[in-house]
């Protein structure tokens, strides 16, 4: 997982680079949880675009880190979800607490130049 952090904005961006199942969920988990708690960031944005496979284990992880967020008075939001992802997401009742959003109205060409 890589992580970008943009001060001026309080940005924390996840960029999950591999499968979200249950044998890497918990290295995401630890990495995810070291970056938010050190920037304490007001959003949290997990970028799925080169996730073509999750399954149950990721919902828990996901859902544990909005937790977080939202202790430390941030936000979550999900980017470049694929349909069958957005599909598991659906079907969990996730998307009613965490939203996907598109990449530009997240900060547009600064967020852009960033990843």
């Amino acid at each position: 997982m890589k992580a970008e952090y943009i001060k001026e904005d309080k940005l924390l961006i996840l960029k999950i680079t591999e499968e979200v199942d249950h044998h890497n969920c918990e290295k995401i988990r630890k990495r995810a949880d070291y970056e938010i708690q050190i920037h304490i960031p007001k959003k949290v944005i997990f970028d799925f675009e080169n996730v073509n496979f999750m399954d149950s284990s990721g919902i828990g992880m996901i859902i544990g880190r909005y937790k977080l967020a939202s202790m430390l008075g941030g936000n979550t939001s999900m980017t470049n979800v694929k349909p069958a992802i957005k599909k598991v997401f659906e079907m969990s009742g996730v998307l009613k607490l965490i939203p996907i959003e598109e990449m530009e109205r997240l900060g547009g060409t600064e967020l852009e130049e960033c990843i």
